[in-house]
């Protein structure tokens, strides 16, 4: 795996067009222009990491739209030493982020396949800080809990109870909510019953679904 100069102006280059949308966490910004995107895509579409576009990685997922990452990681706005809980790891290249930015990543995806390769990815990039498993993302980890925050990379058709459940007092989610657009929640728990919503804009993603999927031998 190379990350040549073209490489590096590439990724500089989208760093700017996120920034002109709105993106002001300089650290956010600091860790996408330092961890090559196109490692967590196919070498034949590496072409299409630095375009601001999400993009098929196979089992019907997504690598979200660099924008959606760092508006997410925004959001949720992630410190050293904090435990984020990240439903949906697809690429990696989210963990790897909030990894970067010093957090301690438990990240859960459903489809075995791209569990094993975002693992072994992962591994290999010696990231350190994510502990990567193949559950149920509804389930959550209760026996990690509680959390300091919990980031949701797929859209789901209401709040999951579970996942607030599993999050401290003060804690924060950040989720995108709706059936066939979505739009990205920032949640306060600020009780143990009583929960703030924040609506910030509209997205889409690929849906929240339950269960597991093997891979098929």
């Amino acid at each position: 795996m190379k990350d040549t100069y073209r490489h590096k102006g590439l990724r500089k280059k989208l760093i700017q067009e996120i920034r002109k949308k709105g993106i002001t966490n300089e650290r956010i910004l600091e860790a996408m222009e330092a961890l090559p995107r196109h490692f967590f895509l196919e070498k034949a579409f590496e072409e299409w990491a630095y375009v601001d576009k999400a993009f098929p990685i196979g089992n019907e997922q997504t690598i979200s739209q660099p924008y959606t990452v760092a508006f997410q990681t925004q959001l949720l706005d992630p410190q050293k030493r904090e435990k984020i809980l990240e439903i949906g790891t697809g690429s990696g290249y989210q963990a790897a982020i909030l990894a970067l930015l010093g957090a301690r990543v438990y990240t859960i995806e459903r489809q075995e396949l791209l569990f094993h390769r975002a693992q072994q990815l992962l591994d290999k990039l010696k990231v350190g800080n994510i502990r990567c498993f193949f559950k149920d993302g509804f389930k959550g980890m209760p026996e990690f809990a509680p959390f300091d925050k919990i980031i949701v990379t797929a859209g789901a058709k209401e709040i999951p109870e579970k996942l607030v459940k599993q999050l401290k007092i003060g804690g924060i989610m950040v989720i995108p909510v709706g059936e066939e657009a979505q739009i990205m929640l920032k949640i306060t728990k600020v009780a143990e019953d009583k929960i703030e919503i924040e609506e910030r804009g509209h997205f889409r993603f690929v849906p929240f679904l339950k269960g597991t999927k093997k891979e098929k031998k």
